[in-house]
C-alpha cells in the first residue's frame, strides 16, 4: 500500500481591509477618541496582502499559514533574546495573538526609516552592523535552541559555485562575463569551505529590504528574524555583500572581528547567490524583480582589496 502523499498546506486568502480595520480597531481602540481608528494601508500593491502599515506607528503582520505561524511565534521570543546584545532596533510588539483559526499576528512598532534599497548605508551604518554582527555572536547558542531555532550546516561552495558558473552560462554576455568566476578557482573555493569552530547565530536574511536605513545611513533597524539560525555567519556577511556592497560588508565584518577567510567565503557565496537568483528569473518568465537582482549582483560584485592581497594558503587556525 502506498503512502499518503503530504503536501503543503494552502495559505488563508488574505484578508480584507474591512477585516484588518476591524482587528486593528480591537488593539488600538481608545473609546475616547472618534473616527474610524488610524489608517491601514498594505505595505505592497501587488498580490495578497498579509503586511499592512496602521498609521505612522504600527505594522501588523499577519501569518498566511499555520508554518509561518510557528515562526512568527518563534520570532517574537527571539527577538527579546538578541535585543540587549545587538546594536540596531529590533522591533517591539505591542500585540500579538491570531487573526484567524491558528494563524498568528503581532502588531509591532514601526522603525523609523527607510529601506536599505532606497538609502546608503554610511560609515556609521556599518558600524552598526558591525556592532549587529558582534550581537549575534554574542547570543546564547543554547538558549536559542531552546526557542526552536534550527541548526543548519555550512553549504558547500565548491557546489555553489558550479552551480552558478552553469548559471552564468545562460545570461546574456552584456548582463554577466562567466570569465568573472576565474577569480573563484576551485582549489580556492575548497580553501574557503567552512572553517571548524561554534556555530553563531545567523540572521540569514540581511537583504537590503530587511534593513532599516535612516536618513544620515545609520542602519536603525533590522526587520523579519524569521529565517534565523544556527549555523555558518559568513551567511551573514554575504547578505550585507548583497544588501550594501561587497566593500561595506567586508569592512563591518571586520570590524566585528571577523578574519579574512570568512569575509572572503560570505563575498563569494553571495555572488554566486546573486548569478544564480538572477538566471533563474530571467528564465523564469518574471520580470518584475530583475532590476533588483541586477543591482543586488552588482554590489556582490564589487572589487575589494582583500582578495587581492590575501593569500588563501594561510593555516586554519586564522582567527574566524
Amino acid at each position: 500500500m502506498n503512502p499518503t502523499p503530504t503536501s503543503t498546506p494552502e495559505p488563508a486568502p488574505a484578508p480584507t481591509p474591512e477585516a484588518v480595520r476591524g482587528l486593528v480597531r480591537s488593539l488600538l481602540s481608545d473609546d475616547t477618541a472618534p473616527g474610524p481608528g488610524p489608517e491601514v494601508r498594505p505595505v505592497r500593491e501587488q498580490g495578497g496582502h498579509f503586511t499592512w502599515w496602521v498609521g505612522r506607528r504600527h505594522v501588523l503582520r499577519l501569518a498566511p499559514d499555520r508554518e509561518a505561524s510557528l515562526r512568527q511565534r518563534r520570532e517574537l521570543r527571539l527577538r527579546d533574546l538578541v535585543r540587549p546584545l545587538v546594536g540596531g532596533a529590533v522591533p517591539m510588539s505591542v500585540a500579538s495573538g491570531e487573526w484567524a483559526g491558528g494563524l498568528s499576528y503581532t502588531l509591532d512598532t514601526r522603525v523609523p526609516g527607510v529601506s536599505g534599497e532606497e538609502q546608503t548605508v554610511s560609515a556609521l551604518g556599518e558600524a552598526d552592523l558591525a556592532d549587529l554582527l558582534t550581537g549575534l555572536r554574542e547570543v546564547p547558542v543554547r538558549q536559542a535552541e531552546t526557542l526552536g531555532v534550527p541548526r543548519t550546516p555550512p553549504r558547500s561552495l565548491k557546489a555553489l559555485r558550479a552551480t552558478a558558473v552553469r548559471a552564468a552560462g545562460r545570461l546574456p554576455a552584456e548582463e554577466f562575463d562567466p570569465a568573472r568566476f576565474d577569480q573563484l578557482a576551485e582549489p580556492a573555493a575548497v580553501q574557503l569551505g567552512a572553517q571548524t569552530g561554534p556555530a553563531v547565530l545567523v540572521h540569514h536574511g540581511l537583504l537590503g529590504e530587511h534593513l532599516v536605513v535612516s536618513p544620515d545611513g545609520r542602519v536603525r533597524g533590522v526587520l523579519d528574524w524569521t529565517g534565523t539560525v544556527i549555523g555558518d555567519p559568513a551567511e551573514d556577511i554575504a547578505g550585507l555583500a548583497v544588501a550594501v556592497g561587497a566593500p561595506a560588508a567586508v569592512r563591518a565584518a571586520t570590524l566585528a572581528g571577523y578574519g579574512a577567510r570568512p569575509c572572503l567565503r560570505g563575498l563569494w557565496l553571495a555572488r554566486c547567490d546573486t548569478v544564480v537568483r538572477l538566471a533563474g528569473r530571467l528564465h523564469g518568465g518574471d520580470a518584475g524583480r530583475l532590476p533588483l537582482l541586477e543591482a543586488q549582483l552588482g554590489r556582490a560584485w564589487e572589487s575589494i582589496l582583500l582578495e587581492r592581497v590575501t593569500d588563501l594558503r594561510e593555516g586554519p587556525g586564522e582567527a574566524p
